[in-house]
C-alpha cells in the first residue's frame, strides 16, 4: 500500500534504451494515465524515432502555455504544430545517430523524453506559480480585499478537472474526482479523510493544507457552471503556500500533485483487491468447517462384527 506512482512512462523509457542499442524499424502504440495516447515509430528510417502524444485536454494545456514549456524542454526535437503526427496534440523527432553517447548523459536524455506528459501537464502549474509570484510582490492596497487571479480548469478526465486558483499568498488546487461505485465512494471517503487528518501530526505540519467535501464544490469554484454536485462528486482541495512553490521544490510539487488522482484511485483499487482476497480466504475457512460438520450418510457407513459375533459401524 505504501507504493508511489512513477510520472514517467516505463514502457516508453524500455523501448527507448533498446533502440538506442540496436535501431530497428518500429511502429507501436500504448497509452498511459487519463488516457494519454502514444505513437512510437520510424516512418522515414530506423535510427530516427518519431513520438507523437495525443492529450485529451491538448487545447487547455496549450493556452496556458504547454507548447513553450515543451520547447524549453526538448528544444529542437519538438517539431513544429504543422508537422504534429495527425491525430496527435505534439511530436518529437529523436534522431538516434546523433544523441549522446551510452552513459549518464543518455540516460537523463531517455527520462526527460519518458516524463513528456508530466511536462505538457505542467504548463498551468507553473503559469499559476509565477501569477503567485508577481501578485505577492504587488501588495494589495490597505483595506481592499485580496483578489484571486484567474481560475484556470484542466478538463484532464471525462467528467473530472483540476482547478488551479493563485492568489498572493497561495495557489489553490482542488480536484474534482467522480466515483462511479458506492464502495469506491466510501474507501474514497476514508484515504481523504487521512489527507485531512495526517496533517495534524507534528511530522506533517509542513505539508500542504488539504481540504475534502462530498458534493458541495468548494468556494472558489463554486460559480462555474455544470459542476458535479450529485453524490458520486467528491472535491479535494491543496493549499500550497509560498515554501511549497519555491523554485527549488517548485518541480517536484508540480510531479507530486499531478499524481494524486491516479495516486488515490490506484489504491482505491488495491484496497478492493485485499479485501476480496480476505473475503474469499475467509470464505475458504467456513467451508471447510462445515464440510467437517456435516452429518455422514447411512451408505458410508461399514457395519462390521467381532469375533464374538458383536456388530459394530466403522467411521
Amino acid at each position: 500500500m505504501g507504493v508511489d506512482l512513477e510520472p514517467t512512462n516505463y514502457y516508453l523509457g524500455q523501448v527507448l534504451r533498446e533502440k538506442y542499442i540496436k535501431p530497428s524499424t518500429l511502429d507501436q502504440s500504448f497509452v498511459d494515465f487519463d488516457s494519454v495516447r502514444y505513437h512510437l515509430s520510424t516512418p522515414v528510417r530506423k535510427s530516427l524515432l518519431l513520438l507523437s502524444m495525443d492529450v485529451p485536454c491538448w487545447a487547455e494545456l496549450q493556452a496556458y502555455g504547454a507548447r513553450e514549456v515543451l520547447e524549453r524542454e526538448y528544444g529542437q526535437r519538438l517539431l513544429p504544430g504543422a508537422q504534429t503526427e495527425e491525430g496527435y496534440s505534439v511530436s518529437l523527432e529523436i534522431d538516434l545517430e546523433q544523441g549522446p553517447a551510452e552513459g549518464a548523459e543518455r540516460d537523463a536524455l531517455i527520462h526527460a523524453l519518458t516524463l513528456l506528459k508530466r511536462n505538457a501537464l505542467a504548463a498551468p502549474f507553473e503559469r499559476a506559480f509565477a501569477l503567485q509570484k508577481k501578485m505577492e510582490e504587488s501588495p494589495v492596497e490597505e483595506g481592499a480585499k485580496d483578489s484571486r487571479g484567474e481560475v484556470m480548469a484542466v478538463h484532464y478526465r471525462p467528467e473530472e478537472a483540476i482547478y488551479l486558483i493563485p492568489s498572493s499568498d497561495r495557489v489553490t488546487v482542488i480536484f474534482s474526482t467522480i466515483f462511479k461505485e458506492e464502495t469506491d465512494r466510501i474507501l474514497g471517503k476514508v484515504f481523504l479523510q487521512e489527507f485531512v487528518d495526517a496533517r495534524r501530526r507534528p511530522s506533517c505540519q509542513t505539508a500542504p493544507q488539504v481540504l475534502y467535501s462530498n458534493r458541495e464544490p468548494p468556494l472558489e469554484i463554486r460559480h462555474i457552471k455544470g459542476l458535479d454536485m450529485t453524490e458520486r462528486a467528491g472535491y479535494v482541495t491543496f493549499v500550497l503556500f509560498p515554501r511549497h512553490i519555491a523554485p527549488q521544490v517548485a518541480a517536484d510539487t508540480i510531479t507530486r500533485i499531478q499524481l494524486f488522482r491516479d495516486y488515490l484511485h490506484y489504491h482505491i483499487a488495491c484496497s478492493k483487491a485485499y479485501l476480496h482476497s480476505r473475503l474469499r480466504l475467509r470464505t475458504s475457512q467456513f467451508l471447510k468447517l462445515l464440510n467437517r460438520a456435516k452429518p455422514e450418510k447411512p451408505e458410508d457407513q461399514v457395519h462390521q462384527k467381532t469375533a464374538s459375533g458383536r456388530s459394530f459401524v466403522r467411521t
